[in-house]
């Protein structure tokens, strides 16, 4: 007899081989998806870099450093 985990409230687990895709064309959309989607976060985070702009906070600190001498 095989044993069933539950989860607290009395929901039962889904086991590890449940949510693996089954077919062929699952694992592929599976593999190009994350493969997309990691070279999304890649050209963001290239991109800002590539365009950043290092003065860009100059104009708030200028107008926290007048909050600052107008309330002390």
């Amino acid at each position: 007899m095989e044993r069933t985990g539950f989860e607290p409230f009395g929901e039962q687990l889904v086991s590890a081989t449940d949510t693996q895709p089954g077919s062929r064309t699952s694992k592929l959309l599976l593999r190009v998806g994350t493969g997309l989607f990691w070279s999304l976060v890649a050209g963001i985070v290239l991109a800002r870099a590539a365009f950043f702009e290092p003065g860009v906070y100059d104009g708030f600190s200028r107008v926290a450093s007048l909050a600052k001498s107008l309330i002390f």
